[in-house]
């Protein structure tokens, strides 16, 4: 049977570190492209020769060319400028639009049957210039922030708690950004909700963490910014599309009315398979959630304005 294709735009750390899972994981073949002449040939090189300690048979290759990107089942797009400190996700709007609306327009026409998935921030305006250059339908079109972000926060609560981040339950929803929307109600551990487990003031301190999670790394490496989660992420999220898990994430999806917002992408749950986002699930949230998921969509809007895709 012919092995599913994955093409990673961007040789960055984010990139590099998906390849690695899907090389590592035997998942797919890779394709690493990069515009820096050598850095996605020596990257690739390097993961190939691991293979044989990995015990995997997929192939990777590194290329300038966006060509040979085709044929691609995904298509990940990591390319552009990362945060440095003081930076929002926001700063990078127009930076990295010039690079993706160009990127997404071009790998969509080598791999017109592709899912694409955007990690490059500002991540939720990203993912709909992709859609708007691809010419895809709204959904082959997504974007990778509500899995970090909740990962992120599942995270938190496991080291508050001294207990498996396996067991722990939770979504964040709305932008990737810093009005995300950490989904107090639906926080549980093996079913136990957060509020029975934690007092109010420590559920708020990790809900803000959560919030801030990028930026504390940002702060930290001083040089770049977070890599090892989001391509775990992202590795998931290419998991589910390739193998059809219909795996129920918080992704990035276009709304048309659903929780009331139309016309832009934004985390919510989706049910995720081989033909990209399937179904988007309208989760019940309180007054307070609601209302902070409409500012957060509303500001995501604002930056879809700025650059006329509205």
């Amino acid at each position: 049977m012919k092995r599913k294709k994955v093409s990673v735009l961007g040789a960055g750390n984010v990139g590099a570190s998906l390849a690695q899972h899907l090389v590592m994981g035997g998942i797919s073949d890779v394709v690493l492209y990069d515009i820096a002449p050598g850095v996605p040939q020596g990257k690739a090189l390097d993961l190939g020769e691991a293979c044989p300690l990995w015990g995997s048979s997929v192939s990777i290759k590194g290329t300038n060319t966006i060509e040979e990107t085709a044929g691609s089942d995904v298509v990940v797009i990591t390319a552009g400028l990362a945060r440095k400190p003081g930076m929002s996700r926001d700063d990078l709007l127009q930076a990295n639009a010039s690079i993706i609306g160009v990127v997404a327009g071009e790998a969509a026409a080598h791999s017109p049957k592709s899912v694409i998935i955007m990690i490059t921030n500002p991540m939720d305006v990203m993912a709909h210039l992709a859609w708007k250059s691809s010419k895809f339908p709204p959904e082959r079109v997504l974007g990778m922030g509500g899995v970090l972000d909740s990962a992120r926060l599942r995270a938190f609560i496991a080291w508050q708690l001294d207990v498996s981040p396996k067991d722990v339950d939770a979504m964040v929803l709305g932008g990737h950004g810093d009005q995300m929307v950490p989904v107090r109600s639906l926080i549980s551990v093996k079913g136990v909700g957060i509020d029975s487990l934690l007092p109010d003031e420590k559920i708020e301190h990790i809900v803000e963490r959560t919030r801030n999670g990028g930026a504390e790394i940002v702060a930290l490496l001083k040089t770049g910014s977070a890599y090892y989660a989001p391509a775990a992420s992202a590795c998931e999220m290419v998991k589910a599309i390739l193998f059809d898990e219909k795996r129920l994430m918080p992704c990035a999806a276009y709304l048309d009315g659903q929780y009331g917002a139309k016309g832009v992408y934004a985390g919510v749950p989706v049910l995720l398979g081989k033909g990209g986002v399937e179904k988007i699930l309208e989760v019940p949230l309180t007054s307070g959630e609601k209302a902070a998921f409409d500012r957060s969509v509303s500001a995501v809007g604002q930056l879809v304005s700025v650059l006329g895709l509205s």
